[in-house]
């Protein structure tokens, strides 16, 4: 079994026939004076990889103890390939996950291939001595970073961010308004494994706290204007309540919007997890500035009432019964926020280690309880359970949003960025297939590209 690895199609060199079907490789051209080529438009270009840490990888189906990292010349050459690919597709940026941290000769490699090829790179471990962590690398020809900044969640996953905020080299728009920030927040990041169903709450919570960050961030360095791009392995497809929370938060998935896939079209895949099932969890979000985004706290709440009222649904209780359960034994037709907190805890949405916090539950409950008498009433009790509608403000944000006709006070112009385009390889994932020849990793490699536009923005700070 071991004898065949090398063997694999994906260990072939990067000048094989696969290299025809790379759309991005040199779309963004420089002279050697720094300016764009005329036969180019200014573009950037983001790939996003989960590139399965050695230490996880199994070699042997049969006796699951058998991992890459004990073998040197397996990790290295499946490694080493990785960053071919990387350095051939020379993405403006790259966001990698399960990068091997605790290994210092893999991280050198990637430092050292990738600092030559003119890349800033930051790495970040998960806390309590994981051994993976993120890896995310800037093109110095494009970029600079203006600061960086790591995001330790310090939850039951030992998930953790990195935030980056970067300022394009030479202006991608020539405008006569100096203040026009042509800036972009990056956010990579890995979040928990969904083992139970009640993991869910966590994955919410890494992500709320991710958008409090970055809400502070903007509110505190005058950012509200510059677009922000979050990219990783967000461990849960476009059915789950993750997903819902980033739209009603004013994020497009990349990929969706490039091949004009609905919220509720399901037809790619970028991951084979280790029970063998395949689905799409990865993803490059992309935030245009824009003023109509609903309020954060009110995008949280409605997303934790959405995963109470999947545990409800679960438990197969229709909507009576379930206002029975939050009920409990008291006599009256009522729930108290004791009896809230109790089937919280019964739903296994709140724990000492993780789940929703003493806060979050009386905030909560001060949304649900509607006319402030301390108890939910049945009514009370259906709107915040039946009423549940996680729908962006706006459906994305294109070249058409400079149109001033239905929005009042705008009087700025802001810098942005549509989507061109987006793949997945290997190809076949784009279709729902997961290849069984295909071994560089258990997910596909995501790259975007995108062109920069002018957008009319309220001068509305957040």
């Amino acid at each position: 079994m071991l004898v065949s690895f090398f063997k694999d199609p994906e260990f072939a060199n990067v000048d094989s026939s696969e290299n025809e079907s790379i759309p991005f490789r040199g779309t963004i051209l420089r002279t050697k004076s720094g300016k764009f080529s005329s036969v180019s438009e200014p573009c950037v270009s983001c790939t996003t990889f989960n590139i399965l840490a050695p230490i996880y990888k199994r070699l042997d189906q049969q006796n699951q103890n058998v991992r890459e990292s004990d073998f040197r010349a397996f990790w290295l050459a499946r490694n080493e390939r990785i960053v071919d690919w990387l350095l051939y597709e020379s993405s403006s940026i790259i966001c990698l996950q399960e990068f091997w941290v605790g290994n210092e000769e893999l991280v050198q490699m990637y430092e050292q291939r990738l600092g030559d090829s003119g890349y800033d790179t930051f790495k970040l471990a998960r806390t309590n001595n994981r051994g993976d962590g993120l890896l995310t690398a800037i093109h110095k020809d494009y970029f600079r970073v203006l600061n960086y900044r790591e995001l330790l969640f310090n939850d039951f996953g030992d998930r953790v961010a990195q935030l980056l905020h970067v300022q394009s080299v030479i202006p991608f728009l020539q405008n006569n308004d100096d203040s026009m920030q042509q800036e972009i927040l990056i956010v990579n990041t890995h979040l928990l494994f969904p083992h139970d169903s009640s993991l869910s709450i966590v994955r919410l919570h890494q992500v709320y706290k991710i958008l409090q960050y970055l809400e502070t961030y903007q509110r505190e360095n005058k950012l509200s204007q510059v677009p922000v791009m979050l990219c990783g392995d967000w461990n849960g497809s476009k059915r789950g309540h993750v997903y819902k929370f980033l739209r009603s938060q004013g994020f497009v998935s990349s990929y969706d919007i490039a091949h004009e896939y609905t919220d509720s079209d399901h037809k790619w895949v970028s991951h084979r997890n280790h029970r063998g099932n395949i689905c799409g969890v990865d993803f490059i979000w992309l935030r245009n500035p824009n003023k109509s985004i609903k309020p954060l706290k009110i995008s949280w709440a409605e997303a934790a009432f959405g995963i109470i009222k999947y545990q409800l649904q679960k438990a197969q209780l229709n909507e009576k019964d379930a206002f029975d359960f939050l009920r409990a034994d008291n006599n009256g037709n009522y729930i108290t926020y004791s009896d809230f907190c109790d089937a919280l805890k019964q739903l296994k949405l709140t724990s000492l280690s993780h789940g929703l916090s003493f806060q979050e539950m009386k905030d909560l409950w001060v949304q649900a309880d509607v006319d402030g008498n301390g108890v939910l009433d049945y009514d009370e009790f259906k709107v915040c359970i039946s009423s549940l509608c996680l729908l962006p403000v706006t459906e994305h944000i294109d070249e058409d949003s400079n149109s001033e006709d239905s929005n009042e006070g705008i009087t700025k112009e802001a810098f942005g960025f549509a989507v061109k385009n987006a793949i997945l390889f290997p190809r076949e994932v784009e279709k729902g297939i997961w290849p069984e020849n295909y071994h560089l990793s258990d997910h596909a490699r995501l790259t975007a590209l995108f062109s920069p536009v002018r957008l009319r923005c309220s001068q509305k700070s957040l």
